[in-house]
């Protein structure tokens, strides 16, 4: 009986988030205030996307659903990620509650990493089309249909986090409890977990890397400005697609880092987490 009861009250039922590592504390007021402005940035330049979009009919263009998305992506995310942060630095509240951090991290795995990636893909499937098949595109690429292939990423996103998560679930949670991180995810987790957490970081790396690159149809664009074979074909083409190129390649990139360099120094590891958390804004000034 004792036996059982002391493993009882060994089971974490709490974590806490270190936040960026190595930062001193005479630097945590400024560092939440930074973050604070961040957030309503973030969520103002999104906002006026939104009601943009809903005021102005000129714009219920495929392209601009897509956007439209990625704003509301956007909001989710900083909402999601950038309150408990705050609140580490500026009321130095760093504990989260263990199902919380697990409903933090699925989130987080679903709206910034797959919903993003999955929108990508149909930002290039649009590209693709409008570059392609120019004439055809205004039939093949309705409002209609893009609102159906947004709708079914929003809902097909849940798909691979869920799968990570149900293996994180099964890790048990006997010992440390700091997070070192800005808010929970998959490996930081994991790597708290009381028992060999291989496998599990096997099965969530290769389903990180398959809803990252499956969507990775972005390499279309340069194919299909390729095959343009004079010079002003491709320079029409890459104007066409410049603005997405850029929303893309400033997405992809600190994704890679951070999958793919479990080891890198922590100073770099905390530059790629601020980047991160900065760059839901790229499409606010596009």
């Amino acid at each position: 009986m004792s036996q059982a009861n002391e493993t009882t009250a060994s089971v974490v039922t709490e974590f806490f988030i270190v936040g960026f590592p190595g930062l001193q504390p005479k630097y945590y007021s400024l560092i939440g205030v930074l973050l604070f402005i961040i957030y309503i940035a973030v969520i103002t330049g999104n906002s006026l996307i939104v009601v943009l979009f809903v005021t102005e009919r000129s714009l219920h263009k495929p392209m601009y659903i897509i956007m439209l998305s990625l704003s509301f992506s956007d909001i989710g995310f900083c909402t999601v990620a950038l309150p408990k942060v705050i609140s580490r630095y500026w009321f130095n509240d760093g504990y989260i509650g263990f199902h919380v951090c697990l409903f933090q991290r699925q989130l987080i795995h679903y709206g910034c990493d797959t919903l993003n990636s999955l929108i990508m893909m149909i930002m290039a499937l649009d590209r693709y089309l409008a570059i392609g098949y120019p004439l055809r595109y205004p039939v093949l690429m309705t409002n209609r249909t893009m609102r159906l292939l947004i709708g079914f990423s929003w809902v097909s996103a849940m798909i691979a986090p869920t799968i990570s998560l149900m293996q994180t679930m099964k890790l048990p949670f006997c010992g440390p409890s700091m997070i070192a991180h800005c808010f929970c995810d998959g490996s930081s987790i994991n790597q708290l977990a009381c028992a060999d957490a291989t496998l599990t970081n096997l099965i969530g790396y290769a389903v990180a890397m398959f809803a990252l690159l499956v969507p990775f149809i972005p390499l279309s664009f340069l194919v299909s400005v390729l095959r343009i074979a004079n010079a002003q074909g491709r320079l029409k083409a890459f104007s066409t697609c410049a603005t997405q190129l850029i929303i893309i390649t400033i997405y992809y990139v600190p994704r890679f880092v951070v999958y793919t360099t479990s080891n890198i120094h922590q100073d770099q590891r905390n530059q790629t987490v601020l980047y991160q958390m900065v760059c839901p804004q790229k499409q606010d000034h596009q």
